[in-house]
């Protein structure tokens, strides 16, 4: 039995220490069984003045992650609602049950957590993806509003509960960035642009443009001075990406001149990377795509992520692991724990979950968290090296929550259980930064 684990960035190669033990143990195979923790099997104790805290929320049709910074700002990045139950055998559990829609369960953990109630200060749509942001086509309710339809699904079905003050969308107002976008009857497309205008006229929402390459976009709202060792750099949106030296560049450049009529929706994803002291940390959406050009050329723009991107402690897996995250990616950031938002069978497959583990890539133990990790992919995955990289606490699903503590010297990543609404936790692994 031990206490924690941590493991520091510096001796990454060294056996992490394990407090409480009365005999020497691989942290390795403890971090794949979930520590016991002195939190384990308790309620989830909140957040604390100083803490981040990064809450993956699982629902099982979609990816939502609610951010609450260390002066207290938050942010509710993605709210995704789909019929991922039509999968069928490709499903994954609903949690905690089918009976409300993503939205609602998602609103409901947001109140659980939120310091400010019912207030959010920021909302952010990755891409215009059903999974992200909802749709017009699976809903919870269907209403009529200044005249036209109006769908409760993913961030409508939130903003019935929750306040909103500002969002951050790839391509408002004119929503052709950077080519016009076309919407299907069921895309997100329709969903987001009726929202919008919704909560502008009525709700006073103020949205904005994402800013590529920007380091105080995405602000801290409260106590800026305290936490000066916050910030958070927009990464890539809109098929471009921001270098460290501050040169933008748009990977679509040449394919734009073939006057496409569609591009890839993941390819447009909005990115960012989160500082904290010591600490870093990466999300990309779904940013993955393959831009193949008429002379036979083809960009893999994740390839061109990595070049810009840096080595991170935690980092939030690209399109759900579903064919993401190319070794140069994974060089680059050379994460200690990667975070997987699943909902489906198809995500995390083994060529991806490979390249997380390889220790040829980068030396050095890792964890790999997804939100649910199914009993039918650990049977067709059966005997694969990886999965003893693989949370055991992600069998069961649930939301996983990272807490990097005041001043960013040490973080934890957290199971709590999402069969029910009762926040307990499961499992703590502790590090330094």
């Amino acid at each position: 039995m031990f206490n924690e684990i941590r493991m520091d960035r510096r001796n990454f190669l060294k056996t992490g220490t394990l407090a409480g033990m009365a005999c020497l143990c691989d942290w390795h195979s403890a971090f794949a069984r979930g520590t016991h923790d002195a939190l384990a099997g308790k309620p989830w104790q909140g957040w604390k003045p100083g803490q981040l805290q990064i809450h993956f929320i699982y629902t099982g049709v979609g990816e939502s992650a609610f951010y609450i910074m260390p002066d207290g700002t938050t942010m509710l990045l993605d709210c995704g609602d789909h019929n991922a139950i039509g999968r069928g055998k490709l499903a994954v559990p609903v949690l905690p049950s089918p009976d409300r829609h993503s939205g609602e369960w998602i609103t409901r953990y947001v109140q659980r957590v939120n310091p400010n109630g019912n207030q959010v200060d920021y909302m952010m749509l990755s891409h215009y993806h059903n999974d992200h942001g909802g749709c017009q086509k699976f809903y919870a309710a269907k209403d009529v509003r200044d005249g036209e339809d109006y769908f409760l699904s993913g961030f409508s079905q939130a903003a019935e509960t929750l306040t909103f003050d500002k969002a951050f969308d790839r391509c408002w107002p004119t929503m052709d960035d950077p080519i016009p976008l076309f919407d299907k009857s069921a895309d997100c497309v329709g969903q987001m642009t009726r929202f919008y205008n919704y909560m502008q006229r009525h709700r006073d929402l103020k949205i904005e443009k994402f800013r590529v390459g920007e380091t105080n976009q995405i602000a801290l709202l409260r106590k800026p001075a305290k936490y000066r060792n916050f910030s958070i750099r927009n990464l890539c949106g809109n098929g471009r990406i921001a270098a460290p030296d501050g040169q933008i560049i748009d990977l679509y450049a040449e394919k734009k001149k073939e006057n496409p009529t569609v591009l890839n929706e993941n390819g447009m994803s909005l990115g960012f990377i989160l500082t904290y002291g010591n600490f870093r940390f990466y999300t990309a959406g779904d940013f993955s795509d393959t831009i193949k050009l008429s002379d036979g050329r083809k960009i893999v723009i994740e390839d061109a992520l990595a070049e810009v991107c840096g080595p991170v402690n935690v980092a939030k897996v690209n399109h759900h692991g579903h064919y993401s995250m190319p070794e140069k990616l994974v060089s680059a950031l050379r994460a200690q724990v990667y975070v997987s938002c699943v909902w489906d069978q198809l995500h995390n497959v083994s060529p991806v979950m490979e390249r997380l583990a390889s220790r040829d890539l980068y030396p050095g133990n890792r964890i790999i968290c997804p939100g649910i990790m199914p009993a039918e992919r650990r049977a067709e995955d059966a005997g694969k090296a990886w999965l003893s990289d693989v949370s055991n606490a992600s069998f069961e699903g649930g939301h996983v929550v990272l807490c990097v503590e005041k001043g960013g010297k040490r973080y934890s990543v957290s199971y709590l259980t999402a069969a029910d609404e009762s926040m307990t936790v499961r499992s703590v692994m502790r590090f330094k930064a």
